[in-house]
């Protein structure tokens, strides 16, 4: 039986119910990632004995759960776009400013997916988009590679952030201060490739370079999606 599926204990004179428990916690996951988030610290917040709280939830894996799923709602729009590449691509944007509103959640996209009724509206949006297109398994495939590049430009960024924070760098100022010994070995001759990355390559900002990247994906589905099923 999932968190979901489980009814909730009646109200006690500390009101407390899954929304106020799902809501703290995310509050304690933006402050200060998920390793500040425990049912004890968000009993605490609330006001709450910490065993009150396993009468709503069974482990923090079930908390981090609705937390996912909670954040799921901010990722679907109001209204479903038209266009399949245009379903994917508003998907793919609201995803990025989700996570980088709630960066934690980049450190639980791209495993199990969870069952709560935001995660489903939002899986069920994107193959609702596709599903007419072609036979399911090249629909399946495609969004599994259109979920991959998700999953991985996005902690690729969140990656980046963090380690600015943890340097006190910018990616420029990091750039700067790493020069010297890049410049040394470039200079050896034995990276051309990398060389000519370094010397000639346009250097965008992140929005870009996920844009881009977002595009060649969505080309390649299309690309896919034309072909006759197998």
């Amino acid at each position: 039986m999932t968190v979901w599926d489980r009814p909730e204990p009646p109200t006690r004179p500390v009101p407390l119910d899954r929304e106020r428990i799902v809501a703290a916690a995310i509050a304690l996951a933006d402050e200060g990632g998920l390793d500040a988030v425990s049912l004890r610290k968000v009993a605490a917040r609330l006001d709450a004995g910490p065993m009150r709280l396993y009468g709503y939830i069974a482990d923090k894996e079930e908390l981090f759960d609705l937390m996912v799923d909670e954040v799921q709602a901010e990722i679907l729009p109001q209204e479903q776009p038209g266009d399949w590449r245009e379903v994917l691509r508003v998907r793919a944007h609201r995803t990025r400013q989700a996570t980088l509103r709630h960066e934690w959640l980049a450190d639980l996209l791209g495993g199990r997916p969870t069952l709560g009724p935001n995660a489903l509206a939002v899986n069920e949006a994107t193959l609702a988009a596709l599903v007419d297109l072609t036979d399911l398994d090249t629909v399946l495939r495609a969004v599994e590679t259109f979920g991959a590049y998700l999953t991985g430009a996005i902690r690729r960024e969140i990656a980046n952030l963090r380690a600015e924070r943890a340097t006190g760098l910018s990616k420029h100022e990091w750039q700067r201060a790493s020069g010297p010994h890049l410049t040394r070995m470039l200079a050896t001759g034995r990276f051309p490739a990398l060389s000519k990355a370094v010397y000639d390559g346009t250097d965008v900002d992140a929005e870009v370079s996920f844009a881009t990247g977002l595009d060649w994906v969505l080309d390649a589905v299309a690309d896919k999606l034309a072909q006759p099923p197998a």
